[in-house]
């Protein structure tokens, strides 16, 4: 047993149990160990979990990097849709990444605030852009992951539950929707930073 067969089997039980389940004790069981030997990987639960968190992301880790000829609009569109396509891949996975720190993320994260610069966002919206579409895709996607939870709950509301002059959209348009209000929103700051004059110089 070593560390990336501790995480792998971790993974799989929480696509058989959900978050909520998951367990040392559940885990040690599965691999055929007693739970202290966990510990010897893992010190604590925070521990494992952090590591299933970054495991869980590799898909949208290891996905191309923007390049300069890359025009910066469609690349962002792109790069929050492989986001939420990877936190879908696993039961819970908004839940689980939530609160996560992508320490080994961190290089992939500036170079693409450093991609959206270079294509001359303002530096500050570019970091801003990044944090709030992060947090809009795990917020879209831990209420779709909650929904198919709840599909056995004869007492869940659903979309025919809403008020005629509220707009009845599936996940993935609500998701598809508010992308494009954050990606606009940053056209229109980009656009008007480049027709911003130039502050003249103190005489």
């Amino acid at each position: 047993m070593n560390r990336a067969t501790v995480v792998t089997e971790a993974l799989t039980l929480l696509d058989e149990v959900g978050l909520e389940t998951v367990s040392t004790r559940r885990l040690a069981k599965r691999l055929g160990v007693e739970q202290p030997s966990l510990y010897y990987h893992f010190k604590t639960k925070k521990d494992l979990l952090a590591a299933m968190a970054e495991v869980a992301m590799t898909p949208h880790a290891d996905a191309p990097l923007p390049s300069p000829e890359d025009d910066w609009r469609d690349w962002f569109l792109q790069n929050a849709r492989s986001f939420r396509h990877t936190l879908l891949i696993r039961r819970d996975g908004a839940r689980l990444h939530a609160g996560s720190t992508p320490t080994g993320d961190l290089d992939r994260i500036r170079r693409k605030i450093a991609f959206l610069v270079a294509s001359g966002v303002p530096e500050r919206d570019a970091q801003m852009a990044m944090l709030a579409v992060s947090r809009f895709t795990v917020g879209c996607v831990l209420e779709e992951q909650a929904d198919a939870d709840a599909d056995a709950d004869a007492d869940a509301p659903n979309a025919e539950d809403l008020p005629d002059d509220i707009p009845a959209l599936d996940h993935k348009e609500a998701f598809e929707a508010g992308l494009a209000l954050i990606l606009g929103g940053l056209d229109q700051r980009s656009t008007a930073s480049d027709r911003a004059p130039d502050t003249p110089s103190p005489a």
